[in-house]
């Protein structure tokens, strides 16, 4: 009879050693904290779900996450039809799709706690060339005081940033589509949307897949470009899940904090397991798409 060598999986021993430094046992740091009211790290008080119970029926978490929510919804929405449509573009432009390729991608490099102040100046109506132009053309923008400003200045700046990963990632799935499904589908009369619909989308949505998560956990959990535009304002409006979770820490209050960010936690931990699952589904269903 045949044995096994699992000598092999001694290998994964520094993985799972650095794995539990840097994860696990920040985790169950948190998760220990959540159950006590902290004074001092030093003075932990037992108060059980109390912290949990709070939360849940807060309405203040529940509008936070319903903004959470939203900005998610919104920045999806918004990136992945562009982002689609603009490596459709480059696909069929040659050398010079590649050229502009690398122009959207530069915006991914530059550092999230620069994205802010590089988009306030660019709005400012006394130095900005977007501001000075806005007065130009007598149209005012309010980011300070004016909710939907504020909104549309987050969603413009996100989807700057944030917007070379969905065209990279769709351009290289329909870079790899071979000529002769192109030509076939010519042969046989197809219309721009049954070609796409039929051979573009398939083999682009394994990648499409990924960048819903990726921008799903990114934009849910976005904070330093949120805090520096207007800190949550005006009133509220731009408070997210992550700013309350932020100012309960920047307020001292660890207990609460760390129920906070156990709860979010969860969230997301949701939402990656049914993506999974989806994605799983999917395959057993289709298993010949994108062959």
């Amino acid at each position: 009879m045949k044995s096994h060598d699992n000598r092999a999986w001694f290998l994964l021993i520094p993985a799972a050693a650095v794995m539990t430094f840097v994860g696990l046992l920040p985790l169950l740091t948190v998760l220990n904290f959540s159950f006590h009211d902290i004074f001092t790290l030093d003075s932990l008080h037992w108060i059980g779900t109390e912290w949990y119970e709070s939360i849940i029926t807060s309405t203040r978490f529940h509008a936070s996450l319903g903004r959470s929510l939203l900005f998610s919804t919104l920045v999806l929405g918004i990136q992945l039809p562009l982002g689609i449509a603009i490596a459709l573009l480059l696909v069929r432009s040659g050398r010079v799709g590649l050229f502009m390729l690398l122009l959207v991608a530069v915006p991914l490099v530059v550092p999230w706690n620069m994205i802010p102040i590089m988009w306030l100046s660019l709005v400012n109506p006394d130095t900005g060339l977007a501001g000075r132009a806005m007065v130009t053309l007598g149209i005012t923008f309010d980011y300070k005081f004016t909710a939907l400003h504020t909104w549309a200045l987050l969603l413009v700046m996100d989807t700057w940033h944030w917007l070379g990963l969905v065209v990279i990632l769709a351009y290289a799935g329909l870079s790899g589509i071979p000529r002769a499904y192109y030509q076939a589908a010519a042969i046989d009369g197809a219309s721009r949307w049954a070609l796409f619909r039929h051979i573009e989308l398939p083999r682009i949505s394994s990648a499409l897949f990924i960048v819903i998560l990726l921008r799903f956990v990114d934009s849910f959990m976005i904070y330093t470009e949120a805090f520096a535009i207007n800190a949550g304002g005006p009133n509220n409006a731009t408070t997210f899940l992550s700013l309350d979770l932020g100012e309960a820490i920047k307020g001292f209050s660890y207990g609460s904090a760390a129920a906070l960010a156990m709860v979010y936690f969860l969230i997301v931990l949701s939402v990656v397991r049914i993506f999974v699952a989806v994605t799983d589904h999917r395959k057993r269903q289709q298993p010949e798409v994108g062959a």
